[in-house]
């Protein structure tokens, strides 16, 4: 993967940790080093499009029957479980793909890809989906309208609509009747200087099947293992671009 971005820039330092846990893993190895990003965000900084966040997840680690990084989603983000699979919020959840041939099923988790080109964002007619300059898909909820033309739009079905009032919501994840929602791979967490909820959870207690991290860096642990081995683009035939990759899919 080919950068464009000056090693120099003052957002590299928060990668540097990552570039030194490169060598602990190893293809095929026993899992992706979980690294805590090393320098957090101040409130007044912009964010920077030298920087694009991904994730590279490796199906052959992640095993069907596991929830970790469903169930730290959830607990992240007070997503409450009604009862009621069609229509509550979920911003990641697990897919078990069976191959007909052979019966062989591969378990992955299925969350928003954080396109580059993101389709949800060319349809909103507000503006309220919208992307970061660092590669984070997002929505406004105070310009969201419901129309849901995004949820309608994304070819992931990654994204949510509220149906009721919510209750005991987080102060940094905040939601409402009326609007969309989907991953926002945990910016509160990311610009503080941590990692999703989703990866640290898969790390301890899930198959440590997800590596997060900036692919745009060269020296960064997830651009080493995108160099290393392929990975995959979930239906790579639209040219999105997606931020999240898959390996032994």
């Amino acid at each position: 993967m080919t950068a464009s971005c000056s090693r120099d820039h003052p957002d590299r330092g928060r990668r540097r940790l990552l570039a030194g846990a490169a060598g602990l893993a190893a293809l095929g190895g026993g899992g992706f080093s979980i690294v805590e990003l090393a320098r957090a965000k101040d409130d007044d900084e912009a964010v920077s499009s030298l920087v694009r966040w991904g994730l590279l997840i490796d199906t052959a680690r992640c095993a069907t029957g596991c929830d970790a990084c469903v169930t730290a989603c959830d607990t992240e983000h007070n997503l409450e479980d009604l009862g009621r699979p069609l229509t509550d919020a979920q911003w990641i959840r697990k897919v078990d793909l069976e191959d007909t041939e052979t019966g062989h099923v591969t378990s992955l988790p299925m969350l928003c890809q954080h396109c580059e080109h993101p389709p949800c964002v060319d349809v909103c007619p507000t503006g309220a989906s919208f992307r970061r300059e660092d590669g984070i898909v997002l929505v406004d909820k105070h310009t969201c309208i419901g129309c849901r033309y995004c949820v309608m739009a994304c070819p992931y079905k990654a994204r949510s609509f509220i149906h009721e009032a919510l209750h005991n919501q987080r102060p940094w994840s905040p939601r409402g009747k009326g609007t969309v929602e989907s991953c926002n791979l945990c910016v509160h967490r990311v610009d503080k200087g941590r990692i999703p909820a989703c990866v640290e959870a898969c790390a301890t207690d899930g198959g440590d099947a997800m590596l997060f991290g900036d692919i745009s860096d060269p020296d960064s642990e997830i651009a080493t293992q995108l160099r290393a081995g392929p990975s995959t683009q979930v239906r790579a035939d639209l040219g999105l671009n997606t931020g999240v990759r898959y390996r032994n899919l």
